[in-house]
Order: structure tokens, then sequence, then C-alpha cells
């Protein structure tokens, strides 16, 4: 960004909290708000990963490690956020796991972590920094995806947690208007994140993006997908797309689910009884590290036999 334009950007100087921040997405919008002239705090699962994603940063920074499940863990951090770097002017609930394979043969305690990451995770994030929103009359950006439009099969916690997180922040929009907050909700297609390293190993996601027109098939940086989030937020603006011509599609929605329904069909119909009982269970790395921490907590928790 010119050094002009951050010195005239109205983020300048303010503070701002991006969760999920270790990686992808949140690393790259971590980077470019500080570029912006914000003083980020940037929030995740990977202690090293965070201090290393905040170490070429141009403005004061604070590493949280925290589990946007942990409600506890999220008012800790907004107490630092608040001691540390002052109240947030912005938050971005960016956190994020997915996970594939068939419904039925998911572990149910996974397929539980997707939904608590990406819905329970987002509002505990919202209720930990909404008394410094309301006092800096700020701005919550809630990540959401395409994967609201329509749900595609084998996708079931994603697809299920994403359209909860719009839903969500459409009700919290009228809420928090009065004290002036605003909330956007960004809507991501596409984006080269290691969650979707593999997506060619996923029959009904590669058939759904061999269906889309050549446009909406192309995979987009994380530094692009930032780039439009950075503009989303210093507009303070109540919708995101990522890329720009998705705003197009709002009003095709209806349409979405029929469609997804009758690739996917056709898709599964080709696949052996063996091939889709495959769990392909979590995505990406980022994924891996959060089911990983989880898992080991829980049996650090468990009684003694």
């Amino acid at each position: 960004m010119h050094k002009d334009a951050v010195h005239d950007s109205p983020l300048r100087g303010r503070v701002a909290v991006v969760t999920g921040a270790a990686r992808g997405i949140g690393e790259a919008l971590a980077r470019r708000l500080s570029g912006a002239g914000m003083h980020v705090a940037l929030l995740g699962r990977e202690a090293q990963s965070l201090q290393d994603a905040a170490a070429p940063l141009p403005n004061s920074t604070l590493c949280i490690e925290a589990d946007v499940t942990d409600q506890d863990a999220l008012d800790r951090a907004a107490a630092q956020v608040a001691d540390r770097l002052g109240d947030a002017a912005v938050v971005v609930a960016n956190a994020g796991v997915a996970a594939g394979g068939p419904f039925r043969h998911t572990d149910a305690d996974l397929w539980r972590r997707v939904i608590d990451v990406n819905l329970i995770g987002a509002a505990n994030t919202a209720r930990a920094f909404l008394p410094q929103l309301s006092r800096t009359r700020g701005y919550y950006l809630q990540i959401a995806s395409t994967a609201a439009f329509g749900s595609a099969p084998m996708m079931s916690a994603y697809c299920a947690s994403k359209a909860g997180a719009e839903s969500f922040a459409r009700a919290l929009r009228g809420e928090v208007e009065p004290d002036g907050v605003a909330v956007g909700i960004a809507y991501v297609h596409w984006t080269g994140t290691d969650m979707i390293s593999g997506m060619d190993e996923h029959p009904v996601l590669r058939a759904l993006r061999a269906h889309q027109p050549w446009f909406a098939r192309r995979v987009h940086s994380p530094d692009q997908v930032a780039e439009w989030l950075t503009a989303g937020v210093t507009h303070r603006a109540l919708h995101v797309y990522a890329p720009p011509w998705l705003r197009w599609c709002q009003p095709l929605r209806p349409l979405f689910p029929t469609v997804v329904t009758r690739v996917a069909r056709r898709e599964l119909r080709r696949m052996t009884s063996d091939e889709l009982a495959v769990d392909l269970g979590v995505m990406g790395a980022g994924g891996r590290a959060d089911w990983d921490a989880y898992t080991t907590e829980a049996q650090r928790s468990r009684p003694p036999q």
C-alpha cells in the first residue's frame, strides 16, 4: 500500500483482531490491515506460526494462542488486547476448519468440532469483543463462504456451520446497529489455502468446480482475498465478496441448492460404496493442528482408569 494511502486510511492507528491468523486468509489479512496502519492482535491455535506471521508486520502486534471454542480464553484475550493495544475497532471472525467425507462415516466428535469452531467460535468471538466494539463504534466481519449458497454432500459440517455463521451475523447486525457497530459478512470462494490443497481428492468438490464457468473455477491467493476483505473493512461494508463478481450471485441463490444437488448426485452415482465410505477427515494443516490440539486436550481431561 502506498505511504500516502496509509496515512489517509481510516484504519490508521486503530486496533484490529483477527482470529485464525496463523496461516492462510487470516495471516494475509493481518498483514494487509497492519499495512493499512492498524495495530493487529493475531489469535490462533499455533503459537509459533502466529509469531512468524507477526514478525514482519510494520505496526505493533499482539499474538495470543487461544481456542475460539473456549469463551473464557477469548474473554482473557479481549482483556489482553484492551490492555496492550487498546479497544478493538475491527474484529474479524476468520477461524475455521473443514472436514470431508460421508456424514454417516464421519467421527461424531470431528463433525461437532467443525460446528464448534466455525459457528460457536464466531459467536464466542463476538461475545468477547462486542463491549470494545460498542465503545469504538467498530466493525465486526464474519467470514462466511459460498458453501452457504448451496450445501455440498460430503461437506455437511462445513456447509452447515458456514450457513449458520451467515445467519448469526445477519441476526447480530440488527441487534448492535443502535450501538454504532456495523456487522459485515464476507463470502469467500475458492482460495488457495491448505484447506483446499486436497480438493482434487474430494469427488464432489472436484465435480462442482468442474461444472462452474471458467471464471468461477479460478483459485485466488490468500493475499488477493485479503485485499478484497481489507477494502470491505475500510468501508465497513455489510457484504464483502471475494471475488467481487459473487455479488451478482445473491439473487440466484434460490437456484443453487438444486444445481449442487444435481451435480453431486451425478458424481456420487459413479462411485462405488467402498469409495463413498472413505472418510477424508480433517482438511488442511490448520485444521489438523486444531484437531490434534483438541484431541490431546480431551485425552488429558479424561479421568484415569
